[in-house]
């Protein structure tokens, strides 16, 4: 049984290169436009006597704030998808170090 070498050469590498949303940004930005939302539906109306301007606010912040997070989501992970269909392959090479780095950790080195 003949011994192959089917490890790869660690000089040279190839990568996906692309540009993916990150999620949590989304998500707060979500949030922050549906709290928008439900200050504009709260207290841009008349004021209905039987409800306090304060609990309206609160029940659609509750409701606009959810579906913001959850619109918004989706939105990062179409734009999620979209990246990966543009992905780049790209080949990167091991470049060998020929400057000590400085620094406070290296200092008793030389």
């Amino acid at each position: 049984m003949a011994s192959e070498d089917t490890t790869p050469n660690s000089a040279r590498r190839e990568i996906t290169v692309r540009r993916a949303p990150k999620f949590v940004p989304f998500m707060i930005l979500g949030a922050v436009v549906g709290a928008i939302v439900a200050a504009i539906i709260a207290y841009g109306r008349q004021a209905d006597p039987a409800f306090d301007a304060g609990t309206v606010f609160g029940f659609f912040l509750i409701v606009c704030a959810g579906g913001g997070v959850i619109l918004f989501s989706i939105l990062a992970l179409v734009l999620d998808r979209i990246s990966v269909k543009r992905s780049k392959r790209a080949v990167v090479e091991a470049v060998p170090d020929s400057v000590p780095d400085q620094g406070p950790e290296n200092d008793d080195v030389r």
